[in-house]
């Protein structure tokens, strides 16, 4: 069995380089065999993919969340597209946008997500995004925005009646810890009626811990908790289950097989 981590903040668990790799040894002894590392700002990403150099089945995304509107950093456009075209970048992200916290006001959230949106689209890379309360708003800038490569709903949080509406782009769903929960009907309702080979799952670690490790710090080698639950409320086997996520994994990142 092998399990895709499409989404890990690597860099926030542990700053320690030889924390970081054994954290990655310990995900591969959990069939965590590929993982895709998140930095929420282009001050973060080089330290992180430098620690990460050596580790193999890692790869990397890199953009400028919503958090960091306010401070994107000098010349960083120029530096999101050098940092692109690394070995083993694999996704511009996270970004979007996000009307929960105060980052800054809305119409300069949205400017950095489409910049980067165009970005994206004219290096050929897939989109990780994040959303929160503001799906609507992101749907109809993908509408126009998104390029043939499509992307990620990171940390998926919506309804089911916006999965339908978003299916019809180029558009992978990923889910986290979260749906180990029984609280969160609306997300059970979107996997049972996603189509599977539309949907991918992630650990979010350190956050988004599974209810098994309730009251820890997320880690990528709990993700088969993730997974099971994908596979609990398809009712299929884990084994099938995490094929086919893996598989998805495997497009959603234009990855070849023997990645």
């Amino acid at each position: 069995m092998q399990l895709f981590d499409t989404h890990a903040h690597i860099g926030l668990i542990h700053e320690d380089q030889m924390e970081q790799l054994l954290i990655i040894q310990l995900a591969k002894r959990k069939s965590v065999t590929h993982i895709v590392s998140i930095c929420n700002s282009l001050h973060d990403f080089e330290q992180v993919y430098e620690n990460l150099k050596t580790a193999t089945g890692v790869y990397h995304a890199v953009g400028v969340s919503p958090s960091e509107v306010a401070n994107p950093g000098l010349n960083w456009e120029q530096k999101l597209q050098s940092f692109s075209r690394l070995e083993r970048v694999v996704a511009i992200g996270e970004i979007g946008l996000d009307y929960y916290r105060n980052f800054g006001d809305k119409n300069s959230q949205v400017e950095l997500f489409i910049r980067q949106l165009d970005i994206a689209r004219s290096l050929q890379l897939p989109v990780i995004i994040h959303n929160r309360e503001a799906g609507r708003d992101i749907l109809d800038i993908l509408k126009t925005r998104l390029g043939e490569k499509g992307g990620i709903f990171h940390c998926y949080s919506e309804d089911w009646l916006f999965a339908m509406e978003a299916l019809e782009l180029p558009m992978y769903f990923s889910f986290a810890g979260n749906i180990t929960y029984k609280n969160v009907r609306h997300l059970h309702e979107t996997i049972a009626n996603l189509p599977l080979d539309r949907i991918l799952i992630e650990s979010e670690s350190p956050f988004m811990v599974p209810s098994n490790y309730k009251g820890k710090r997320n880690k990528p080698a709990y993700l088969v908790e993730t997974a099971q639950a994908i596979a609990d409320i398809k009712r299929l086997s884990l084994e099938e289950t995490a094929e086919a996520l893996y598989q998805n994994s495997l497009r959603a990142f234009h990855l070849p097989e023997n990645a």
